[in-house]
């Protein structure tokens, strides 16, 4: 579990993409204002298997654009598979929604009441010169296509989501969002 506890030091805290937005707008482009609060929530899943090998984690994601702040929070679980690490996609807990779902407000659960997300491809991270980068495709349904690319290095967390309906890209920028650590 050397290579998870590695990754999750990466990945865990807090970070924004302050100084590329700055960029951005400096250069009259329209991008949003990100924010990631990602934290291990081990603590509050109760009747985890025993030597139970992985980690759950809240992520609370804010985007803010014209003056409007949605959140997209997720429950991951990430476990080392050989070299590589897994992510693999939890629906919310039942009793919270988009905007109730954080690591302060969630209480605890049973494990045993956790439900797969049935839409998302799990991801796979491989480690490649102190970067571990990967990601994954799903279809949401037939004609809705997600895809995740992610680099996530100690300077930093890259990540390049897109949706398209019908071949057609409906969400997603032509630069991925560059996240510095601020907590």
């Amino acid at each position: 579990m050397t290579r998870l506890n590695d990754f999750m030091k990466i990945l865990t805290g807090e970070f924004d993409n302050k100084e590329q937005f700055a960029s951005m707008q400096a250069k009259g482009a329209k991008y949003p204002f990100a924010k990631h609060v990602n934290t291990i929530c081990n603590d509050k899943i109760k009747g985890l298997p025993e030597n139970f090998d992985g980690y759950f984690m809240v992520e609370e994601s804010y985007y803010t654009s014209d003056n409007n702040t949605h959140a997209t929070p997720h429950l991951f679980l990430f476990t080392q598979e050989g070299d590589d690490v897994k992510l693999t996609s939890y629906e919310i807990p039942e009793g919270y929604d988009k905007n109730s779902f954080t690591y302060e407000q969630l209480q605890d659960v049973e494990y045993a009441s956790l439900k797969l997300s049935a839409k998302f491809t799990p991801a796979v991270y491989a480690l490649k010169d102190d970067v571990w980068e990967g990601g994954s495709i799903s279809m949401f349904s037939p004609v809705l296509k997600f895809t995740l690319f992610e680099r996530f290095s100690k300077d930093h967390l890259e990540v390049d989501e897109s949706m398209e309906v019908n071949g057609k890209k409906t969400f997603g920028f032509d630069t991925p969002i560059i996240y510095k650590r601020i907590k």
